[in-house]
């Protein structure tokens, strides 16, 4: 199940005098993700590189920014997709110590930043919700009302005219199972409407 970060967790490693900060922290889409690295760069003016790679809305991206090709953002992109999140964005600042890692040192380096800053990250499980509409008979109205309730499904409009019409939310995952058990409890009476309409 596709996970994500409660919050930002950071990161700092010393390797050959060359100083690594990580973070890894919740970005909702590429438009934000480049907003934090802006600040980054601002905050960081003395730093040689700042490396980033994104998993967002179906988006990925892997920066080096001057490192050597393939050594920086897809080792941290990879990171963030062996763990399987979303909607993460992965930073590392480096400040140049003078002493030259070479390719494989510079990988260890960035997915190693990455790493350490995700083993103290909160990760939480993404929940996909689907709205769904119903049409009810006044009498079943406190039945259906019940029914959401225990499926922690979040209701929204409830409009009372020839029948009571529910809108709610509720996990996709359980989705089916709440419409088998209005629909079962209804007496087929219960009518669900098609949401592309």
């Amino acid at each position: 199940m596709p996970q994500t970060l409660a919050d930002a967790a950071h990161s700092e490693l010393l390797i050959k005098k060359s100083r690594f900060i990580g973070c890894v922290q919740p970005v909702a889409d590429r438009e934000r993700a480049q907003h934090i690295v802006a600040e980054l760069r601002a905050t960081h003016p003395g730093a040689a590189h700042v490396c980033w790679a994104l998993l967002a809305g179906g988006q990925s991206a892997a920066v080096d920014d001057g490192e050597p090709s393939g050594t920086a953002g897809r080792p941290m992109l990879d990171v963030l997709r062996h763990q399987d999140l979303e909607g993460v964005l992965a930073t590392v600042v480096r400040y140049y110590g003078g002493v030259k890692l070479g390719a494989g040192g510079l990988v260890r380096a960035y997915t190693d930043s990455v790493a350490q800053a995700l083993l103290l990250a909160t990760k939480v499980p993404i929940v996909r919700h689907v709205t769904l509409i119903c049409d009810a008979p006044y009498a079943q109205e406190g039945m259906v009302r019940r029914e959401l309730d225990l499926a922690g499904a979040t209701l929204g409009a409830v409009t009372h005219d020839a029948n009571v019409t529910f809108t709610f939310q509720v996990a996709e995952a359980d989705a089916a199972a709440l419409q088998a058990r209005l629909s079962e409890a209804g007496h087929g009476r219960i009518t669900w409407r098609d949401m592309q309409a």
